[in-house]
């Protein structure tokens, strides 16, 4: 064998450049799942079966080239490697690395490729495999992203302060995305302010969820396998439906483009009970293991503003998400790795809460949200933002466990999108590298974005007694907590002003309230 080219549970796209010069006289495909992968953290599991099925999907797509297809399933203690010929071979290795220098020993091959992972603990781990073993590591450049490593240092090279805003401008022009002749199109770079809407008492209009996928013959099989392997893992698979292939992958974002696009941008932030997928693509997880390239979401979504089916507001905020953010956290990640993942500038010390487990709080928005993730691997990004990590944030729980917890949960989490998203975006771990300020708001937020409260024992309007709403509780609290710190930031000037309102008395319950949450929550998985 000459080389053994790598492929990675979330490298699962055919044109891949592993593949580039592919020799299939020459060259092999190796592909191994490992207990390990699922155990890093305490992985639901729709996200085990997500990774499993779309894996076992894309051996099959490359053994439909005729190339020779090492893949190791895992089984139910050691796995077996399924060959191009020969009896499978068993492994007992439980690691990825483990496995990997076993399976080099015995066919020998001259060199290891392998296309940049989204960890970098991977990296490191297949890096130093390499070395210990002897063998020529080729790592290369992955062209699924739109921007490069070396692009992005050079963004970010000599700037005091590195903003999304400035970067997704950059790729906008790179990109001749929503442009016209040099200038954005409509005369501005961003309609955030248009794509805030709630839906108001009647609730959502009518919308058509996404597209379902009925597991296959290969999806029911790690069905039956994740049950019974990883038992004890949070979550159920009895709603499993995710696209696990590129044609349904392709399908989904038809399905979007379709159907909940022309919508997507007014009701982006909004949130409604037992609604768990609203106007959203549902494509994250699929262009996050690579069954779908972000250029042709990207152009699918521009293309209907321009034949006049969608509203530019809505497509540019979608778009934003991809060609912006997605890029964005990317760069951060790499940028700021290995160091960023210990990141607390807030100096948070609690555990995370039992409840974000179970669901079992009292709390409508955060039963909701929390129950839904279980459930189906899945919430959008106002409730990850400014349900669950918002109460994590002013809780106060330490960001490396709120880290690990979206790792654990959902579906499209990989650690270079998750990380930066966690630790920056939502617990403003990072002291503002990701975003300017953090993002806290009252109970009040919650019941303006959506119908929670309506169900909820809590009173958002309440900070204090019986029926204070724990958001509210916490918000200030949190202010007190970080009052200096939160003066020297002139985007939280106006929240911190707010402070005058608190006499000593107020400031005095506010407080005890808040520790009172912050016991009651560790004795139990319910804050009463």
């Amino acid at each position: 064998m000459r080389n053994l080219i790598i492929i990675l549970g979330d490298q699962l796209n055919s044109d891949s450049a592993a593949f580039d010069g592919f020799d299939p006289s020459l060259d092999a495909v190796w592909m191994a799942e490992v207990a390990q992968e699922s155990l890093k953290v305490w992985s639901s599991k729709p996200r085990i079966a997500f990774f499993l099925s779309a894996m076992r999907h894309f051996s099959e797509v490359l053994r439909d080239r005729a190339w020779k297809v090492f893949y190791r399933e895992l089984m139910s203690s050691a796995g077996e490697w399924q060959g191009p010929s020969g009896p499978p071979v068993i492994c007992n290795a439980e690691s990825f690395s483990a496995a990997l220098t076993e399976f080099t020993g015995r066919l020998k091959p001259e060199k290891w490729i392998m296309v940049e992972p989204g960890e970098w603990s991977v990296q490191k781990e297949i890096s130093d495999a390499a070395t210990a073993a002897g063998i020529p590591f080729e790592l290369r450049e992955d062209r699924h992203f739109l921007c490069t490593h070396a692009q992005f240092e050079s963004h970010a090279k000599g700037r005091k302060q590195l903003r999304m805003e400035f970067f997704y401008r950059e790729m906008r022009q790179r990109y001749a995305v929503l442009m016209d002749k040099g200038k954005p199109e409509g005369g501005a770079w961003n309609f955030d302010s248009e794509n805030r809407k709630s839906f108001g008492k009647g609730g959502p209009p009518l919308h058509f969820p996404p597209r379902r996928f009925e597991p296959d013959a290969i999806t029911k099989r790690v069905l039956v396998l994740v049950n019974e392997r990883f038992a004890g893992h949070p979550g159920d698979l009895a709603s499993f439906e995710w696209p696990v292939t590129a044609e349904d992958a392709q399908v989904a974002l038809d399905d979007f483009i379709a159907h909940r696009l022309r919508e997507f941008g007014d009701w982006q932030d909004a949130m409604w009970t037992s609604e768990p997928w609203l106007f959203h693509s549902r494509l994250s997880a699929v262009m996050n293991v690579k069954l779908l390239d972000p250029r042709r979401v990207i152009a699918a979504a521009e293309n209907e503003w321009k034949q006049g089916r969608a509203p530019l507001a809505g497509v540019e905020g979608f778009i934003r998400q991809i060609l912006g953010w997605r890029e964005y956290v990317r760069g951060i990640y790499w940028l700021s790795m290995p160091g960023y993942v210990e990141l607390n500038a807030l100096g948070a010390d609690q555990p995370l809460p039992p409840f974000y487990w179970t669901g079992d709080t009292e709390m409508a928005c955060l039963a909701d949200a929390l129950k839904q993730t279980l459930q189906l691997g899945y919430a959008h990004h106002i409730q990850r933002l400014m349900v669950t990590g918002l109460y994590a944030l002013m809780f106060g729980v330490r960001p490396r466990e709120v880290h690990s917890w979206y790792l654990a949960v959902y579906v499209d989490a990989v650690e270079w999108v998750e990380l930066p998203n966690t630790l920056g975006m939502s617990q403003h771990a990072d002291g503002g590298l990701m975003a300017s300020k953090p993002y806290i708001a009252t109970g009040k937020y919650i019941q303006r974005m959506s119908n929670y409260c309506s169900g909820c024992r809590y009173d958002p309007a309440e900070s204090t007694g019986p029926t204070a709403c724990p958001f509210t509780t916490l918000y200030w609290d949190f202010l007190l907590q970080h009052e200096p710190a939160m003066r020297m930031n002139h985007r939280m000037s106006m929240q911190v002003k707010n402070l005058v309102r608190l006499d000593e008395t107020k400031r005095e319950a506010i407080k005890g309230q808040a520790a009172q949450l912050r016991r009651g929550a560790q004795k139990s998985s319910s804050l009463v």
